[in-house]
């Protein structure tokens, strides 16, 4: 929901246990490889900076402050900070449950 207060943020947002949060920065000049298991379920928002995106074709495209991206399984080779400053990236996702809480029961 947007209050007018400028573009969404997740970085001090207080989440229900079922929800992990997970900050990436990448420095200036830096560079991460693109591995989809790290964004598989996350819904990401560019904090800070600008990243941009490199698919294994060649193309780039540059995401910036404010942006929401989904960037699970996309033909991503890799994440550039070209900017000045650290571009920080924080993924929301559900957290991992190996089954049901231990006060309830299993299904079935």
């Amino acid at each position: 929901m947007d209050d007018g207060e400028g573009p969404l943020s997740f970085l001090h947002s207080r989440l229900g246990p079922e929800m992990e949060m997970r900050v990436v920065a990448l420095p200036p000049g830096g560079a991460l490889d693109y591995d989809e298991a790290d964004w598989r379920d996350a819904i990401v928002v560019v904090e800070q900076g600008q990243v941009e995106l490199e698919a294994v074709g060649g193309t780039r495209q540059i995401v910036g402050c404010g942006d929401v991206l989904w960037l699970a399984a996309l033909p991503l080779r890799a994440l550039h900070n070209r900017g000045a400053v650290t571009a920080t990236l924080v993924a929301v996702s559900r957290r991992a449950h190996s089954g049901p809480p231990a006060d309830e029961p299993s299904p079935g």
